[in-house]
C-alpha cells in the first residue's frame, strides 16, 4: 500500500521542482505508533530555519501528530518512515516571506528500528561533501544522485564520502558507526555527517546504559578498514549493517545486540 498526502497548495507552482528549494525530514512510525515524533519535529524546525524559510504558526508538534494519526495511523500503516518534504512556494514577495507548503510520502518498512539487511560499500573519490551550515540537513545535494547512481553502476548499496579534508563524513542516506572493541567511533557533524534523530536515539541510549564508549570523531578513509563492525543509520532509508568494505568483510553480531536492547526501550 502506498500513502501520500499533501498540503492543499500542493499543485501550484513550487520552488522545489523548480529549484530544489526544500527541506526533507523523516518521521518514524513503529507498531502503529509515532515514535521519537518530538525529536524529529524540532529537526524539522532547525532545518526550515537554517534554509530561512517562513514557519507557519500552525507547525506545532500537535499539527504533526494529529496529521499523521488521520493520514497514515488511521490506514493502517504499522511500520513505516513518513518522508516530509517542505518547500517554498512560487510567488513575488521576498524569499524568506514566502508560504511554505509540503508534501508526504510513506513508505513501509519492516521494523525501521531493527537491521534492514546486510550491504556492501566502498569508497567514491571523484566527489565529496561540504562541511557548511547545510550539508547537516537534508536539502537538494547533486553529489548525493551522482553517488548513487555511481553505487548502482558498480554493484553496490552505498558509498563513503570524504569532505575536501579527506576524513569520513557519511554515506549517501546516512551516517555511519564503526565498531572497535567497547567503542564506538561516529564523524563529527563538522566533518559533514547528517543531523539524524534516529541515530541521537540510539547513542544516547548506548551511552546511558554503559553499552560501550560513544567517540565523535575525526576519521580518516583507512580507519574504516580497521573496525570489527560497521553499521549505517539513516533516516531516509532504516539501519543497515555493512558487511564489505574493499576486500574486508564485516561481522553484524555486536551492533545487532545493541540495536536488539535499543528497541525493547520501545514499548
Amino acid at each position: 500500500m502506498k500513502v501520500s498526502f499533501a498540503s492543499e497548495q500542493f499543485l501550484a507552482k513550487n520552488r522545489a521542482f523548480l529549484y530544489g528549494d526544500s527541506v526533507r525530514v523523516s518521521f518514524f512510525v513503529r507498531s502503529s505508533q509515532l515514535i521519537m515524533a518530538e525529536e524529529c519535529y524540532f529537526f524539522l524546525m532547525a532545518s526550515m530555519r537554517k534554509m530561512r524559510m517562513s514557519i507557519p504558526l500552525s507547525y506545532t508538534l500537535e499539527f504533526f501528530q494529529d496529521l499523521f494519526a488521520e493520514e497514515v495511523l488511521q490506514k493502517e500503516v504499522k511500520d513505516a518512515i513518513i518522508h516530509f518534504f517542505v518547500y517554498r512556494d512560487e510567488a513575488e514577495n521576498a524569499l524568506s516571506k514566502r508560504s511554505i507548503s509540503f508534501y508526504c510520502e510513506v513508505q513501509e518498512v519492516d521494523d525501521v528500528l531493527s537491521i534492514q539487511r546486510d550491504i556492501e560499500i566502498d569508497l567514491i573519490k571523484e566527489v565529496n561533501v561540504n562541511t557548511n551550515v547545510l550539508s547537516n540537513i537534508h536539502v537538494h545535494c547533486p553529489e548525493n544522485i551522482y553517488a548513487e547512481i555511481y553505487a548502482l553502476e558498480n554493484d553496490l548499496d552505498d558509498v563513503i564520502f570524504l569532505n575536501p579534508s579527506k576524513r569520513i563524513a557519511r554515506s549517501i542516506f546516512g551516517n555511519f558507526l564503526f565498531l572497535d572493541g567497547n567503542t564506538i567511533k561516529i564523524p563529527k557533524q563538522t566533518e559533514g555527517a547528517y543531523i539524524s534523530p534516529l541515530l541521537e536515539n540510539f547513542v544516547t541510549f548506548v551511552h546511558k546504559q554503559n553499552l560501550a564508549k560513544i567517540e565523535e570523531s575525526e576519521l580518516i578513509a583507512f580507519e574504516s578498514q580497521k573496525a570489527e563492525e560497521v553499521l549505517i543509520i539513516s533516516d531516509l532509508k532504516g539501519i543497515f549493517a555493512v558487511t564489505k568494505i574493499r576486500n574486508k568483510n564485516f561481522g553484524n553480531s555486536k551492533f545487532a545486540e545493541l540495536i536488539m536492547k535499543w528497541k525493547s526501550n520501545f514499548v
